[in-house]
């Protein structure tokens, strides 16, 4: 089998050494390319946590501080982000440790979001989050208007 380059065509690059993993045929593994790929997909999962966590937040902060403009447009995405962040974390159950970390890190993300969509100067908002993580994540909580 004719080795696959991974800067020349990484999709049969993965095709390929995914084939030499399941004939086991280890010796002729891209080990390196490979090794890297896996700690990225691994990064890839904590971004998507932090990304949803930051659009979960602004929808948060957006019912709270616009209230005037609800709608269910918003509560949707609330509840889609909701459902997405705990299928992400019973996929990956070892990011659930680390999370109460990224949530300050997707306020931040969230704050910025939120003066975009809003037009609320983003120093108007807490510059911490004012939401648990339990509140954050559950169905139930909705925050009260400003």
């Amino acid at each position: 089998m004719k080795p696959i380059s991974y800067e020349q065509d990484f999709y049969a690059w993965t095709h390929h050494n995914a084939q030499l993993l399941r004939q086991g045929k280890l010796a002729e593994i891209d080990v390196v390319n490979l090794a890297e790929e896996l700690e990225s997909m691994g990064k890839s999962q904590q971004h998507a946590l932090i990304n949803r966590l930051a659009v979960l937040l602004m929808h948060l902060l957006k019912w709270q501080f616009q209230s005037a403009r609800r709608s269910r447009s918003w509560e949707l995405t609330i509840i889609e982000q909701r459902q997405e962040i705990i299928d992400l974390l019973e996929e990956s159950p070892s990011l659930k440790p680390s999370i109460e970390a990224k949530l300050a890190k997707a306020y931040n993300k969230a704050v910025i979001k939120a003066e975009r969509e809003t037009g609320i100067r983003y120093t108007d908002f807490p510059s911490i989050c004012p939401y648990t993580l339990e509140q954050v994540l559950d169905d139930n909580f909705y925050p009260e208007s400003k």
